[in-house]
């Protein structure tokens, strides 16, 4: 028997040293509204679907792994990879990777302002 959830990410986790810069990147990258939650045990702010099954995750007051060490988030973000990856830098990240062409679309690597490897790919309609 082979287990093949529809979603086999159910949940990711990012960390960071300080809440209010990572709220101001992953919002300025996205263009996405990040909803803070401070109700249960850890502080935390998510990333928003658009329905009540998505697959999201959260960002929370962590210590990151070293950069280039980490697993590697990949996030939607409207615009080109290109447009994508000017918020980016513009928002204080470091893009690592020229765009990435592959059969589900296009993405790019970068790192954010705590070090983490997230990948941007271009929204998908």
């Amino acid at each position: 028997m082979t287990y093949a959830p529809q979603h086999f990410t159910v949940w990711t986790e990012i960390p960071t040293t300080d809440m209010d810069r990572a709220i101001a990147f992953y919002e300025a990258v996205t263009t996405a509204e990040l909803r803070r939650d401070d109700s249960g045990p850890n502080p935390m702010a998510m990333f928003p679907t658009g329905d009540k099954d998505g697959v999201a995750g959260h960002i929370y007051p962590g210590k990151p792994a070293a950069p280039g060490t980490g697993p590697t988030i990949h996030l939607a973000a409207p615009g080109t990879a290109e447009e994508i990856a000017k918020r980016v830098e513009a928002a204080g990240g470091k893009v690592i990777s020229p765009p990435i062409a592959i059969p589900a679309g296009r993405f790019f690597y970068a790192e954010d302002l705590d070090g983490n490897s997230v990948g941007f790919f271009e929204a998908v309609d």
